[in-house]
């Protein structure tokens, strides 16, 4: 049989009406590939990209697995940032609606180590975190293994790359040696190889390299002369190109620091993530840009990596990556879902190897043309659709994203179409509303189911 639809998988009734409930219903090709044989426990290497669906692959073979009456960790999925842990728990939760009292929790820096440790005191069937924190934990003694049945490695290339190799195989040395083990990964360096075989057992090798059909995006190479005609040339291609969600690449976070205030100084609206940011202010930005309040966000591939972003209308590669399989990740954050999506990469002289050997990669040749430099007549930068609006207040204080729908759009207060996406922090609450109701809006978000509570825009 060769599986299309999540009903032709033997999964439990509660995951298959959680699917059906949530609008899942044919599989994506890494689903198809990775399930039936995940389900039957065997060991996986899966390479796909992001946004491939492999986090909806290895939460159902978590939660088809899972004993709700056990509350120690069956299951421990490590990745590279918060972020992504963050994203992944939110997948899990999702699919595990109809299962029951299923206990999802995410261990990173950035958080209380105390509140985590009463989490864990409290009971928890699913771990989700970044090698750091989830090592502390082990230290400690707070975190108990000895029922993990799956490891899931997500995103291992960059794990690898971000030198958590020797807290990886720590924390294995630390888990039930007979166990299932689930490495998934957008790039299969070397290393991945290392590490499979140390604590794989005779894995399936899965590859879908194909998941945007070529007429879907649209590569644009430009050629510029310097560090100067760089800039000059990315200001035009974003007047020309008008997209309204942006996602600039640059390899170093200094080049992240020069494109970011460059722009910001011309009048784009634009923000930055890289790793020397203060985990609140990461937060801030991501949600910012997700919410679609700010247009352009400038990073480094190891900040972005595990952000899922609806509908990206365009990326950017400032620099051409060193690794080619890195460019082709990169390009596959547009385009997805059937959508159409563009990629702009400018390059220069020291570039063409690179360049000849994403034409072998790719099997055709790309094409070429001078980079634009000055001010295009007639256009301006885009301004953000909405406004983010912070509150004081999150899960601690029992706020739920109906509260503050409710709020907004209460006696007198806006239109429900004019609020956007809701994100619930453990003490922050973050809200997207169109730039003409923010006055509005943050004088109905002073109050709360009764309670009194601070609002600011950022």
């Amino acid at each position: 049989m060769n599986p299309q639809k999540f009903t032709d998988l033997d999964l439990p009734e509660t995951l298959l009406s959680c699917l059906s409930a949530i609008g899942y219903d044919a599989m994506t090709p890494v689903q198809a590939q990775v399930l039936p044989l995940a389900l039957t426990g065997h060991d996986i290497i899966a390479k796909a990209k992001t946004g491939s669906g492999k986090t909806v692959s290895f939460g159902l073979v978590a939660l088809a697995k899972l004993h709700v009456s056990q509350y120690l960790p069956q299951t421990l999925v490590l990745c590279p940032t918060r972020e992504l842990a963050d994203q992944i728990a939110e997948v899990i939760r999702r699919l595990a609606r109809t299962t029951g009292n299923v206990k999802v929790l995410t261990l990173t820096g950035g958080s209380s180590t105390r509140a985590q440790i009463t989490s864990l005191e409290k009971g928890v069937h699913i771990v989700v975190g970044t090698p750091g924190r989830v090592e502390d934990h082990l230290r400690r003694g707070s975190l108990k293994l000895e029922l993990v049945g799956t490891l899931v490695l997500d995103e291992a290339d960059r794990m690898l790359q971000m030198g958590f190799q020797d807290a990886i195989e720590r924390i294995v040395d630390a888990l039930p040696a007979k166990r299932q083990t689930l490495l998934l990964s957008a790039t299969y360096p070397d290393e991945i190889q290392s590490i499979a075989s140390r604590v794989m057992q005779e894995p399936a090798m899965i590859s879908v390299d194909t998941e945007h059909a070529p007429a879907v995006i649209e590569q644009h190479f430009y050629r510029v002369e310097n560090a100067r005609h760089r800039l000059e040339a990315l200001q035009a291609l974003l007047l020309v190109n008008s997209a309204e969600s942006v996602l600039i690449f640059c390899n170093t976070k200094i080049a992240v620091s020069e494109v970011t205030t460059s722009l910001g100084d011309a009048g784009f609206s634009v923000i930055s993530l890289h790793g020397d940011l203060e985990q609140k202010d990461r937060d801030r930005n991501l949600i910012r840009f997700v919410n679609r309040s700010a247009v352009i966000m400038v990073a480094t591939d190891v900040a972005a990596r595990g952000i899922d972003i609806e509908k990206l209308d365009l990326v950017v590669n400032y620099e051409l990556s060193k690794d080619m399989e890195v460019h082709i990740h990169r390009s596959g954050r547009t385009g997805r879902a059937g959508e159409s999506g563009a990629v702009i990469t400018l390059i220069d002289d020291a570039d063409k190897y690179r360049v000849e050997q994403l034409e072998k990669m790719l099997g055709y040749t790309l094409k070429r043309k001078p980079a634009p430099s000055g001010h295009p007549p007639g256009k301006v930068p885009l301004k953000a659709r909405t406004l983010t609006l912070e509150v004081n207040a999150g899960k601690k204080q029992k706020l739920r994203p109906g509260d503050i729908l409710g709020a907004l759009t209460g006696e007198g207060g806006v239109d429900g179409s004019q609020v956007g996406k809701i994100k619930i922090l453990n003490t922050r609450s973050f809200v997207a509303v169109d730039r003409q109701i923010v006055k509005l809006s943050q004088e109905k978000l002073r109050r709360i189911k009764g309670r009194t509570y601070r609002t600011r825009v950022l």
